[in-house]
């Protein structure tokens, strides 16, 4: 239990102990009230604000509430004092052993600390790249990849059972063109000079897609008509692209749980079970719908269609499931897919690229539908990535044909540099990506600021045997205010981790773990102005094991922080 999980069931006491005594009603809603620290550090290590928030429903004044509040929690051992600030907050200063015992909680559960129950086992669906089976992984698939991955982990590390799931779009248009594209690079293979028409696929990863068909059938399909040969390409290609897009997501350590595809979910009419479950429940009737706004396109005209009632659930207009010519839209095949998640998930969270805006109303009105409101469903939009060098755009990839490619990049920089920038930033947010800052070393480079800490606190160890130090065990009345700050920064861990996973942000880990490295690097450099101030003492090993005892603790939490975003801790730097 951490110490904040720890005050907020010392509250929780306190409160039970005031409706028992008459002060507050029994069943007050108590979901608004927190445990966290005051944003002033001099306030005291906890605030809480469950007098302002309990007085209003149990009709007293906060002030008063509070009084009734801080007179409990002052009997309680770990607290140093309890003070009223303004109308009603609460700041609890704890004593000093109480941090010392967490800094012996953060040895003592070790890759285990910050881990939580606050999942409660609920299974979480996380659906993310999702790319079009059609070419090799670009740094656009890139952030959506690393921010699923990591919010994945994130929420199993929480306390949740994680399905980590990639939809393989190979139904549509876009699988046709691939099979082409594939069968010109066939018969290039078989010596044919080719060119690539506008609309193709132009990139060289299709060189040995082609060579693999030809080898597979000779000239069979050389001259054939397209009916003949376009069912087995596109198979075949869909294959081949999906061995590279594996093949790329495991460069950034990104393994899926389950790999749906569109095809096969059509074929097994599950799109039609979805339309027969929302026409038995009166959400999918026979219409037309409104004409478009504005001068009417030559080819408009009013057609009866099967249309879901999303407006009941928040959507501006009611959708189509079916095209005219009876085949099922994207949005009634995605309508399919998400009701066939929700069999075996009791949360969904899609990753969509900031394109796909326009289409989360529906999706998200299809799920509360189909679900009768029983899942949470959250789609999280990434915005794309710049790739920049000095500053100027990157030119694209020859390989790739249009764009550079996520292989490309992680061959240049690294895993872990890819995985923790692509964590810097909200999702939400823009994201430039420049070669040259993301591998500098220096402090405006998290990257290297928070591994420069894990390498800095490895070195500590290595550095006090050379010295021929004799560590005694640590003594932790040694520790003083500037190492208990410290201390209360890393405790802070594992109500992060909590809170990112709440709200679905695994941004926040990162940076949480710059703060804590910004912390660490100002402590380390107290010694350059005094050397009393440093880890290392060869005349006082009981104050060098103490403070090495302070500095492995924060590694620990280094550690915890960069394996919940999949990105190693570094013993030393290159």
């Amino acid at each position: 239990m951490s110490l904040y999980t720890r005050f907020t069931a010392h509250l929780d006491a306190v409160l039970d102990a005031l409706e028992a005594d008459g002060v507050l009603p029994a069943g007050l809603n108590r979901k608004p009230v927190t445990v966290e620290p005051p944003r002033d550090p001099s306030h005291g290590d906890l605030a809480t604000n469950a007098a302002m928030v309990l007085a209003k429903p149990a009709g007293t004044n906060p002030r008063a509430l509070a009084e009734a509040i801080v007179t409990k929690l002052q009997a309680l051992d770990e607290v140093e004092s309890a003070t009223i600030a303004g109308p009603g907050f609460i700041n609890l200063t704890l004593t000093d052993p109480t941090w010392r015992a967490e800094l012996a909680a953060i040895h003592a559960d070790a890759d285990d600390y910050g881990r939580s129950d606050v999942g409660e086992g609920v299974t979480v669906n996380v659906e993310y790249v999702s790319a079009n089976p059609t070419g090799p992984m670009h740094m656009g698939h890139c952030r959506g990849a690393v921010v699923g991955d990591a919010l994945a982990t994130l929420l199993e590390y929480a306390g949740h059972k994680v399905i980590r799931e990639y939809y393989i779009n190979d139904a549509g248009g876009q699988v046709d063109v691939l099979a082409r594209s594939a069968h010109l690079r066939y018969r290039e293979a078989l010596g044919e000079t080719i060119a690539i028409p506008e609309g193709l696929y132009p990139g060289d990863y299709l060189v040995p897609v082609g060579q693999a068909l030809a080898a597979e059938y000779g000239d069979r399909f050389v001259g054939a008509p397209e009916a003949d040969w376009l069912g087995a390409f596109r198979t075949f290609a869909v294959a081949k692209m999906m061995d590279m897009i594996r093949s790329d997501l495991a460069l950034l350590g990104i393994h899926h749980d389950i790999f749906s595809s569109e095809a096969e979910l059509q074929a097994a009419g599950k799109p039609d079970e979805a339309e027969a479950w929302l026409r038995a429940h009166d959400l999918v009737y026979d219409g037309v719908l409104e004409a478009p706004k504005g001068e009417l396109p030559d080819d408009w005209e009013p057609v009866e269609l099967p249309l879901f009632r999303s407006t009941q659930f928040g959507d501006d207009q009611d959708r189509p499931i079916k095209k005219s010519n009876g085949s099922w839209t994207y949005f009634g095949a995605d309508m399919a897919y998400h009701y066939q998640k929700a069999q075996s998930a009791d949360q969904l969270i899609d990753i969509w690229g900031a394109d796909h805006a326009g289409t989360v109303k529906r999706i998200q009105a299809a799920v509360a539908a189909l679900t009768e409101g029983k899942a949470r469903f959250d789609v999280k939009l990434i915005q794309m990535v710049r790739l920049l060098r000095d500053g100027e755009p990157v030119k694209m990839s020859k390989r790739a044909g249009n764009f550079v490619t996520l292989a490309d990049v992680v061959q240049e920089v690294g895993k872990d540099v890819v995985r923790f920038t692509m964590l810097t930033r909200k999702a939400d947010a823009q994201m430039d990506f420049d070669f040259a800052k993301v591998v500098e070393a220096s402090k405006d480079n998290p990257v290297f600021y928070v591994q420069y800490a894990h390498a800095r606190i490895s070195s500590l160890g290595r550095r006090a045997e050379e010295a021929g130090i004799v560590l005694p065990a640590p003594d932790l009345s040694l520790l003083g205010t500037a190492e208990l700050a410290i201390v209360k920064l890393a405790a802070q861990f594992p109500r992060v981790v909590e809170g990112a996973a709440m709200q679905r942000e695994p941004h926040r880990v990162a940076f949480y773990l710059n703060d804590l490295a910004s912390a660490f690097h100002g402590w380390w450099n107290m010694g350059n102005d005094d050397p009393r101030a440093r880890v290392i003492l060869a005349d006082d090993p009981a104050l060098t094991a103490t403070r090495l005892f302070l500095a492995q603790g924060i590694g620990q939490i280094i550690r915890n922080g960069l394996a919940l975003m999949g990105v190693a801790a570094l013993t030393e730097m290159q």
